[in-house]
């Protein structure tokens, strides 16, 4: 049975996918303001960067996602059983070596950390762009 979703982040959208075919209509726009338009080339152009662009939004969603359900808490390809978690809430300090969950060395840039206490009284680092909103659903989830 499916569980619910209490939190959740992509990690990305897809837009990055659009932005090569983009690049290669307004290049070929301005190509067919000066002269001739290669069309084959802004062709290959647009697929290749859609190609990138799409390979770059897939990994994202893969290493910088975010789900809480009732069970779990998964960051990234990460996936930790929610009944480990003591607490998540503003008086749990962040040790200097605290582990980042996530099987990344570091929170990823632009998200913000959030210290959990584990049962076994260690902390880790949970994150999330919403770092405040991913505290509060585990708060009341670790509460219930």
């Amino acid at each position: 049975m499916t569980q619910p979703v209490l939190f959740s982040e992509p990690g990305s959208t897809w837009w990055p996918a659009l932005w090569g075919p983009i690049f290669a209509v307004v290049g070929a726009l301005v190509e067919w303001l000066t002269g001739p338009v290669h069309t084959v080339g802004w062709t290959v152009v647009g697929l290749v960067l859609a190609g990138a662009g799409a390979a770059w939004a897939y990994g994202r969603r893969q290493v910088c996602s975010v789900e809480l359900t009732p069970e779990t808490l998964r960051q990234g390809r990460e996936t930790m059983d929610v009944s480990k978690i003591a607490a998540a809430d503003e008086e749990v300090g962040t040790p200097m070596a605290a582990r980042v969950l996530g099987t990344g060395w570091a929170v990823p840039r632009k998200f913000e950390s959030v210290p959990v206490r584990l049962q076994d009284g260690t902390t880790v680092v949970a994150w999330a762009r919403d770092g405040e909103a991913l505290r509060v659903a585990l708060q009341k989830l670790v509460e219930s």
